[in-house]
């Protein structure tokens, strides 16, 4: 098959770099795969997809594609206009839930009222999208391969705990992750806080409590990051889609404590795999915090269950529940309409 995936912009993200694994885990399975994108070329990831840089989406010539893959709300529009029924969304959140498009809503909404199908990375996302649609698949997440491992080195001393995302995103909850923290300290707990973000850090985050911070890096540097703490906090708030770095967290062996989110929760019907605190509480958040950093046996038990977790994420799964999805798509009429999980 023939798949074009058009891409509003190329910085890095969580959500450009699911868009390149599917590509990638397609292209393996013998599929030409373009991205389709207005950005700049990648350098943070490297990509086996044929990339086509325009000025305008709407530019791209469509008619050899099968499917044409819209990404996020602003790609959905030239995508129905240059594919028409040969459009798909790929869902991994709704933006119509983020404060910072209060102002846009409307658009949004109106963006995903067209009859294109969604293809969301979590289960969560089907009860919020089916006020637009019943066309809705699920496929699930990849977690890139290099995240995974089965032996886990010693811990550090002091233990490391990772902070990700930018602070200027409210959904992120970067600002109750601080104040984690400081909880945590404030109960004598000793730990080397580490932040990372795709962003320069804001004016108002208190970096003054942060023994690293790192921007903008790149998977292999990301993996190696990871790979170096002891737990992770993942503070997000209900409108974050998925969570890619708890993902990867728990794909790490790295204990997390995340917030109590329909995407957190989602991961698995056990909620065996983390610590949950509620979301925007701080205090909570800190308590937790504690609990893991002052229980060894209870780290070793969330690292082996989150790596039992992180499993349904692997590239080769949701290839294939992509690729059957796309089969069956391609062979049937336009016009049915059904909400469906692919096993």
């Amino acid at each position: 098959m023939n798949i074009a995936y058009l891409m509003e912009d190329t910085e890095l993200a969580g959500g450009q770099r699911v868009q390149l694994a599917q590509a990638d885990a397609l292209i393996g399975r013998g599929h030409r795969v373009r991205i389709v994108t207005k950005g700049a070329p990648i350098t943070w990831r490297p990509s086996r997809a044929e990339f086509v840089y325009v000025d305008d989406l709407r530019q791209y010539d469509a008619r050899e594609d099968d499917f044409v893959m819209a990404t996020f709300w602003l790609t959905l529009q030239p995508a129905w206009e240059i594919a028409g029924a040969r459009t798909l969304h790929l869902c991994q959140g709704y933006e119509g839930l983020t404060n910072a498009y209060a102002s846009i809503r409307d658009k949004i909404e109106a963006a995903y009222r067209l009859p294109i199908p969604k293809l969301v990375v979590s289960k969560a996302l089907i009860p919020i999208l089916q006020q637009f649609t019943t066309d809705i698949i699920y496929i699930g997440q990849i977690v890139d391969e290099e995240f995974y491992r089965t032996r886990f080195p010693p811990g550090n001393e002091p233990m490391r705990v990772l902070l990700s995302g930018q602070s200027q995103a409210d959904m992120k909850g970067i600002h109750e992750g601080y104040g984690a923290v400081a909880h945590a300290r404030w109960f004598h707990q000793k730990f080397d806080f580490i932040r990372v973000s795709p962003w320069a850090p804001s004016r108002d985050e208190p970096l003054d409590s942060v023994q690293e911070f790192h921007v903008a890096l790149n998977t292999s540097e990301m993996t190696r990051l990871l790979h170096s703490c002891d737990a992770l906090i993942a503070p997000n708030h209900r409108e974050e889609g998925f969570g890619l770095p708890a993902a990867e967290a728990l794909a790490s062996g790295v204990p997390t404590v995340m917030t109590s989110i329909p995407s957190y929760l989602a991961f698995d019907d056990t909620h065996d795999y983390a610590l949950f605190a509620p979301e925007e509480n701080a205090v909570e958040l800190g308590e937790k915090l504690i609990e893991l950093l002052t229980d060894v046996e209870l780290r070793q038990r969330l690292r082996k269950r989150g790596r039992e977790v992180a499993e349904q994420w692997r590239a080769s799964l949701v290839a294939d529940r992509l690729e059957k999805f796309l089969e069956e798509r391609r062979n049937q009429p336009p016009e049915r309409s059904t909400t469906t999980a692919v096993p």
